[in-house]
């Protein structure tokens, strides 16, 4: 296995470690970290930290793969798939925290599901459908947004700046415009596999 693909499963394999960090409520690690008016759980920083570093790993193993000509079809299975389980489980973990709207998750999950059927029926058409720039838009923001959540809106917080709220919400809406992009620019494929 090349190194891409290595960090691309050091990726997957962060995200229970996150989950753990996040949901789990061990006394010993849930001491609250304050800086005056802010604070927020040890465990919850740390998780926090993981995820902007298994955020970050995403740039790292596709510009390796294209570098050294390392991409593979494996690459290609792996790369996207970590990324949608690493925003669904944080996602999914912000709701349950009451840090995020169920819509909000429903609406970015449900956008990547709908978005890699589209590829798959592209490529059993022979064609590929590739990232496009709201597409790349999207993953920024959320994983912005998802961080920012992560962290209680660290630093925003001192001054009363609700930045994680609007970034989640720009994430929101740029997650559902790309996906309409994506269908719109793409749709010859749906139309050409109904025949």
């Amino acid at each position: 296995m090349n190194l891409p693909n290595r960090i691309t499963l050091a990726r997957i394999f962060m995200i229970p470690l996150m989950l753990v960090f996040l949901l789990f409520d061990f006394e010993w690690w849930s001491h609250e970290l304050s800086l005056g008016s802010y604070s927020l759980p040890v465990n919850h920083l740390i998780a926090a930290l993981l995820f902007i570093i298994a955020a970050s790993t995403d740039g790292i193993d596709g510009h390796i793969a294209r570098k050294r000509n390392l991409v593979t079809n494996l690459g290609k299975l792996l790369d996207p798939l970590a990324d949608k389980l690493l925003v669904a489980a944080a996602l999914i973990s912000l709701v349950a925290l009451d840090k995020a709207n169920g819509w909000v998750a429903v609406i970015i999950i449900s956008r990547e599901f709908a978005v890699t059927g589209l590829r798959e029926v592209a490529l059993l058409e022979g064609s590929v459908i590739a990232a496009s720039k709201w597409g790349k838009a999207k993953t920024v923001t959320q994983i912005i947004a998802i961080s920012a959540l992560l962290l209680n809106n660290f630093p925003f917080e001192w001054i009363a700046f609700p930045f994680a709220d609007i970034m989640i919400w720009l994430a929101t809406i740029i997650t559902v415009y790309s996906g309409i992009d994506y269908f719109v620019k793409n749709k010859h494929v749906l139309k050409f596999s109904k025949m």
